[in-house]
């Protein structure tokens, strides 16, 4: 098969540009050209189109995942990206053989995912070939996550009722800040079918996260326990964030991401504001890094945060593990953010970006051939209270800077980013 030979030969030096491209071109050229060549090293090792290479595995090997996973469309989202980019057929026939593979997911009403499931699969292969048979799957993947909405809470239901990861809070009906990602499928599905009430379902969701899930600080709760019968909000909590109180890293990038993708699709400023001032307290985090790639949690370590998970502080403090994958996501909705402020203000978060994927693009987070098991971002973090997934890649790391690299070329040629 086409995909299964070499792309590119397995040599990672820089190419040689032409002197009237700028650091982003180069930047944006060589993270695709690494792209390439790992990617084409990938597909030799992981041949099961069942199975979506996620991360690296405790014994070192590429770990895949299945059908069921809340990762498993990341992978071909990773390819079509790929594709979008360089137009080469090969890419396009491995985007297809892992999207398609992914199909009976559209009937999965167990999960709130099914927006980085199939929208992030099926949505980009949609996108970019405009394949009918895509779409219809895509509709019925819509259906299946509207299903989990309650009138009653006003939201979409996370997981379905569940002890909390301490075995303390019966959870029964949770929702986590990570379900506005998934918003994004219903707005399109209301837009290809005018019914409104997929529209409808993802702004209800939307308020209710805003007024449940974000601090007066604009910093965010993972884990909203509502009453199922009542809608009233019995716990504010975590899961995979250092304390019930603290920030996890990644859920804030999931909210600035979220909200705006809400001002994208209503055009209501409040969720605009409400992204800039997620954003800003991400950026102007006393205990961001210099080099924008935040701690998997903002307040691990901190007085008055005191995590209620078996916390080893010796074995993670010294360094304290980054989230690549958290500067990912939110690289690139703040450089959606910039297209929707002023010139001046948009110029701003414009760069912030751009820092994030500098940094990103450094030797320090972006991988060589031949390692990380042809990952390109290293230095994740999945669940860190779970003791699980910490200093690895992670397939929607590469995902999200994949993204963040397009949207910034398509700014640069003065394109949409959508």
């Amino acid at each position: 098969m086409n995909i299964l030979k070499k792309i590119v030969p397995c040599a990672f030096l820089l190419l040689a540009f032409s002197s009237t491209d700028n650091s982003a071109d180069l930047l944006i050229k060589e993270g695709f050209n690494r792209a390439e060549i790992m990617y084409t090293d990938m597909i030799n090792t992981e041949k099961d189109f069942n199975l979506y290479p996620r991360t690296t595995a405790a014994d070192g090997s590429l770990k895949s995942t299945n059908l069921k996973d809340w990762t498993c469309g990341f992978w071909a989202g990773d390819l079509w990206f790929v594709f979008e980019y360089t137009k080469d057929a090969k890419w396009k026939e491995a985007a297809t053989k892992w999207t398609e593979t992914l199909k009976d997911n559209q009937f999965n009403k167990g999960t709130h995912d099914l927006g980085f499931m199939m929208y992030c699969s099926y949505g980009n292969g949609y996108r970019l070939t405009g394949n009918k048979a895509y779409r219809d799957v895509l509709l019925e993947s819509a259906k299946s996550l509207a299903s989990r909405y309650s009138p009653i809470t006003k939201c979409i239901e996370s997981w379905d009722q569940r002890m909390s990861w301490d075995g303390k809070t019966l959870w029964k009906y949770p929702v986590i800040i990570d379900n506005m990602m998934n918003l994004e499928l219903l707005f399109w599905a209301s837009k290809e079918t005018g019914d409104p009430t997929y529209y409808n379902i993802a702004v209800s969701h939307a308020n209710a996260t805003m007024k449940n899930h974000i601090r007066p600080d604009f910093s965010t709760y993972h884990v909203v326990n509502y009453d199922e019968k009542t809608g009233a909000v019995l716990n504010r909590e975590t899961c995979q964030g250092f304390s019930n109180n603290s920030t996890w890293a990644r859920g804030q990038a999931w909210a600035i991401y979220g909200f705006t993708i809400m001002y994208r699709e209503t055009k209501d400023k409040k969720y605009l504001d409400t992204a800039v001032k997620l954003a800003d307290f991400f950026l102007n985090n006393k205990s961001l890094p210099k080099d924008k790639i935040p701690l998997w949690d903002f307040n691990v370590n901190q007085e008055g945060y005191t995590p209620l998970w078996n916390y080893q502080k010796e074995k993670f403090s010294n360094p304290i593990p980054r989230d690549a994958s958290a500067a990912a996501v939110t690289a690139s909705a703040l450089l959606e953010i910039s297209t929707y402020l002023s010139k001046e203000k948009g110029k701003k978060y414009r760069a912030d970006a751009l820092e994030i994927i500098e940094s990103l693009s450094s030797s320090a987070y972006l991988a060589i051939p031949n390692t990380n098991n042809n990952f390109l971002i290293k230095h994740s973090v999945g669940s860190l209270p779970h003791n699980s997934e910490i200093d690895v890649p992670l397939n929607y790391a590469d995902y999200y800077y994949l993204e963040a690299l397009l949207r910034y070329k398509k700014l640069e040629n003065n394109l949409s980013l959508q």
